[in-house]
């Protein structure tokens, strides 16, 4: 008796092989072992690190948002190196522990096991997103915030985790070797960190890298930013999922219809994106900048506080309550008719070059007029002391920038005295950070000097009760500031004993 054993048929593929599920289980058990990672844990512990460490004192307690939202654009570039390691190694794993042979008799493919790697980067993208996120709102939670952030510049952290994702697995894909991303991250830190980049510094190529940093000395209105930050997020978008399709097609899945019209769909998004935010500046923001620069009464909006007019940008209307209490505080100080003495502060910042731009603003020469800019907190509150001191007694800000006489001393004791901590202040507004000898005196304008003499006199004036000073000063106004008048004979009207050498500009 003979069997006739005959052939099975040919197992046929069913619906459970080219289903997602398998695709989405592997991808929560990859995303686990991602986070998890030394990499990826130590990336999200210097990244959160990072934020505390900004946070403390960003902007000194008055962040402008418009400048907060691109500051949440470096920390991610650590977590997205962490995560191009983490997910390249996890790719080749199966190459490492001789494993593929036994992955490739399974129901799930090469090209699918690719997209749940991809799948796996997702739950660090969210992870950076909230970070992103905390760092914003903690800003924008100060009493002192003001402005507008962008979405467009939030989603950049977010979405350079999702491109550098992408480019670990595709690596995987073309070169199997454990060694070539540890090889990339030393030529990208190489190029991006540590050196100049692949481009300049200007132009429409920096905007081919993830991140393109730019800070300007004066944060600028929100709707003079000019940087085409939407279409930078639709470019790196584009570029994460034209990156990470390819993977998928490399890997395997190259027959799949579906994945070629995706890839397809995804290179034209990226197109579009990087020849969107190549075009530059709009025609109306380089405008509505030169306005700002050049007339900028024309979009201030004007309050009276105690005698004085402020004028500043429709968002910066609410700091002119600060602006007021410092020059209530110079003038109560002063004597004769500056006590009393009628002000117009005006904000003015350069704004013709955009964030490109670092230009110092002139003087001006309209009589009994402050210049304040658009930043304040820390050195900007003696800084602008010093101004309203000076205008007060020189009468204008062209004029204060030739002061070199003893007025100097009974312009920075006003300036200055009213502060709990004078003696820190004075440090603070002087270039060098001193309080002794000669330095540059710093304002919101142009900058005044002082001499080793002056130095030694305005010291030990701050040194001493303020009401027994201030007495002196409001008594012998007239004299202490007259023009050419000497730091001696200055230091001898207000009780000083200090040898002091003559005035010199030089």
């Amino acid at each position: 008796m003979s069997a006739v054993m005959e052939a099975a048929p040919p197992a046929e593929r069913t619906v459970s092989r080219d289903s997602w599920t398998a695709v989405f289980a592997l991808a929560r058990f990859e995303a686990r072992r991602l986070l998890m990672s030394l990499p990826v844990i130590v990336g999200f512990l210097m990244y959160v690190a990072w934020i505390v460490w900004n946070a403390r004192d960003y902007a000194d307690g008055y962040p402008a948002l418009q400048n907060v939202d691109r500051a949440t654009q470096g920390g991610p570039l650590l977590v997205g190196l962490a995560v191009l390691l983490a997910v390249n190694q996890a790719v080749l794993r199966s190459g490492r522990r001789d494993t593929e042979r036994h992955l490739g008799v399974l129901v799930m493919g090469a090209g699918r096991r690719t997209a749940a790697h991809l799948l796996s980067v997702g739950p660090a993208v969210l992870l950076t997103a909230v970070c992103v996120t905390g760092q914003f709102g903690w800003e924008a939670l100060k009493s002192g915030a003001l402005g507008h952030g962008s979405v467009g510049e939030l989603l950049v952290g977010p979405l350079t985790v999702l491109l550098f994702g992408a480019v670990g697995v595709l690596m995987a894909r073309l070169v199997a070797s454990t060694f070539a991303a540890p090889l990339l991250l030393v030529v990208f830190l190489f190029f991006f960190v540590l050196g100049t980049g692949l481009g300049g510094e200007s132009g429409w190529v920096r905007w081919l890298y993830p991140v393109v940093g730019e800070m300007s000395s004066d944060t600028l209105p929100s709707d003079l930013i000019g940087r085409p930050a939407l279409w930078h997020a639709v470019y790196l978008a584009g570029l994460g999922l034209s990156l990470a399709l390819l993977a998928v097609l490399l890997g395997g899945g190259g027959r799949a219809r579906s994945a070629r019209a995706l890839f397809v769909g995804a290179l034209a998004l990226t197109v579009l994106g990087g020849t969107a935010q190549a075009q530059g500046v709009p025609a109306k923001t380089t405008a509505a900048r030169e306005r700002v620069t050049f007339h900028p009464e024309q979009v201030q909006t004007c309050v009276e506080r105690a005698g004085s007019r402020y004028c500043a940008f429709p968002e910066w209307r609410g700091r002119t309550a600060d602006w007021a209490s410092v020059v209530e505080h110079v003038q109560s100080l002063a004597g004769g008719t500056a006590h009393d003495q009628r002000l117009l502060v005006r904000q003015r910042i350069d704004a013709t070059y955009g964030l490109d731009g670092d230009a110092a603003v002139p003087p001006s020469k309209a009589a009994h007029q402050v210049t304040v800019g658009t930043n304040w907190g820390g050195n900007r509150v003696p800084e602008f002391s010093a101004a309203v001191a000076a205008v007060l007694i020189a009468g204008d800000e062209d004029a204060a920038g030739g002061l070199c006489d003893g007025r100097m001393v009974t312009l920075m004791w006003i300036a200055l005295a009213w502060e709990s901590d004078p003696i820190t202040q004075l440090r603070r507004v002087r270039l060098d950070d001193s309080v002794t000898g000669s330095a540059i005196v710093l304002s919101p304008t142009n900058s005044m000097s002082m001499t080793e003499g002056q130095t030694t006199v305005v010291r030990e004036l701050l040194e001493r009760p303020r009401g027994e000073i201030a007495a002196k000063v409001k008594s012998r106004w007239s004299e202490l500031t007259a023009p050419k008048v000497t730091t001696a004979r200055v230091a001898e009207l207000l009780g000083v004993d200090a040898k002091v050498k003559a005035d010199s500009c030089d």
